[in-house]
């Protein structure tokens, strides 16, 4: 898939680990990187949704149309799916799964 990112923050976090680091700590800068490598050699959404780890899911109410994905615990990876045959993923924001 191709990937494309909301905002520049977003993608500078995946082009520049540090800059992740500062920004989500550690371990979450890390899957962030590894779970975006791992979307973007995805042919489609039904091969992420089979890899168990990652825990891939449509959403539901407001963010209907969006998928998460796994990053730790409290933290999944939001994304969209665009283009005509959905092969573009935006990446649209890392989220705190069950608030603070």
């Amino acid at each position: 898939m191709e990937i494309r990112f909301k905002t520049n923050p977003l993608q500078k976090c995946y082009e520049r680990s540090q800059f992740a680091v500062r920004k989500f700590g550690d371990e979450v800068a890390r899957r962030y990187v590894q779970r975006i490598n791992i979307i973007k050699h995805a042919h489609d959404i039904d091969e992420l949704m089979r890899l168990p780890g990652l825990r891939c899911h449509a959403l539901k109410g407001d963010r209907a149309g969006q998928f998460a994905v796994k990053l730790t615990g409290f933290y999944r990876l939001i994304f969209t799916l665009e283009g005509d045959s959905l092969t573009i993923a935006r990446i649209e924001e890392v989220s705190k799964h069950y608030g603070d």
